[in-house]
């Protein structure tokens, strides 16, 4: 890391860095259960691959619609914090109900409620980083703290694993676990991250959302919009992943290693980009992620062995840590500074709709045709998303 680098993180505000070990923490413990969940799901309660499909992207899609409600909320009543809090404690909350869970539409009930925490505290939260960060360190900022989230979530699975090998392969009281990494998370947030003030931003909060708003969003914000729902049509749940490397065959206790190996290289990409952005632009990089997503995607389809697998996963990683931290550092650019936390939770409905579309699309396709079939269709859905990205978005960057 160059003296630049480490110079622009001496500049983030604390409470940047206190958001990032929040998202650390909450990815700890959210991970050691999302690593195991589909092979829980597949070998402990009989679920199909269609159904895991199912609840992954309800999931998505709830914690999505919430986050437009909550977004609004928090431009509405100048309390991003507050929410921050509530949505991150309902998830910590939410462990037990996996560890507890005797069939599949239990789990669907524990996940629904886990992503509404998400929803809850997802576009306050991003737009509070928005608030915080001078505008000039933005992607260096966004991509700070989804380096620190990613570390966390290649923890999690690693933790997954060394306490499934110290259980005996017991889920659920690995589940259990998972409450302690989440109440740290929380108890972070509360102590440590700090809100500034804008009076400008407060107004009484009323219901239902005044839709006349969202126009104001601008055109900017909705060609990021368009190009992120595509992009996400492209990106079905992790789950896949994981699935594809147990098709392949490996070995039940090492399925968290899937999620670790993906996370390793997302965390070490995700800084180094949004920092690189700032000087460089936004749009090319955003399209040379997609382009390593078509990679991933035609590696995974080809695979016949667990090598293969791992490059077609880290390839993943990479794409992820390329494009996620762009992608709401292009929202944070393109929508106006009072409807920041609408145009988050705007941004992020439309994406948690596509991603539940893509999710049991995956699943049908996984189920009907094969696994190859489902990493095909996202390199050509990725494919439609570079042209979004090079010639449709545009930002101060």
């Amino acid at each position: 890391m160059g003296a630049g680098e480490t110079d622009t993180q001496k500049r983030l505000p604390r409470s940047i860095w206190a958001l990032g070990f929040v998202s650390l923490f909450m990815d700890v413990s959210s991970e050691m259960i999302h690593a195991l969940l589909p092979v829980f799901l597949v070998s402990v309660l009989g679920a199909s691959a269609a159904m895991v499909g199912l609840i992954e992207g309800v999931g998505e899609a709830t914690a999505a619609i919430s986050k437009l409600f909550s977004g609004w909320l928090s431009d509405r009543l100048g309390k991003r914090k507050m929410l921050t809090v509530i949505g991150y404690g309902l998830a910590t909350l939410s462990k037990p109900l996996f560890a507890l869970a005797p069939t599949a539409g239990w789990v669907l009930f524990a996940r629904f409620s886990d992503r509404v925490g998400k929803g809850i505290r997802g576009a306050p939260r991003d737009a509070l980083v928005g608030d915080l960060a001078p505008p000039e360190l933005r992607g260096a900022a966004y991509g700070l703290r989804q380096s620190l989230d990613t570390v966390g979530a290649f923890l999690g699975p690693l933790l997954g694993l060394a306490l499934m090998a110290l259980f005996a392969d017991d889920f659920r009281l690995v589940f259990w676990v998972s409450l302690i990494p989440g109440a740290i998370s929380v108890a972070i947030l509360v102590l440590t991250v700090k809100e500034p003030s804008a009076p400008s931003r407060r107004k009484a909060a009323r219901a239902p959302i005044d839709w006349s708003e969202i126009k104001h969003l601008g055109a900017g914000f909705w060609a990021v919009a368009a190009v992120g729902s595509v992009f996400t049509l492209a990106r079905f749940s992790e789950a896949f992943l994981i699935l594809r490397a147990r098709d392949l065959g490996l070995a039940l206790t090492l399925v968290p290693l899937v999620l670790v190996v993906m996370n390793v290289v997302y965390a070490l990409a995700a800084y180094p980009v949004g920092a690189l952005s700032d000087r460089i632009g936004r749009r090319w990089l955003l399209g040379l992620g997609f382009a390593v997503l078509i990679l991933a995607d035609l590696t995974l389809a080809l695979a016949t062995n667990l090598w293969l697998a791992a490059l077609g996963v880290a390839l993943w990683g990479l794409h992820m840590g390329m494009t996620q931290g762009l992608l709401v550092t292009l929202v944070a650019d393109t929508a106006p500074e009072r409807l920041r936390g609408t145009g988050f939770g705007v941004f992020h409905l439309v994406t948690g709709i596509a991603i539940l579309l893509a999710s049991l699309i995956a699943g049908v396709l996984w189920q009907q045709v094969g696994p190859s079939a489902t990493f095909f269709a996202g390199a050509g859905l990725t494919a439609i998303g570079i042209l979004g990205a090079v010639f449709a978005v545009r930002s101060k960057h």
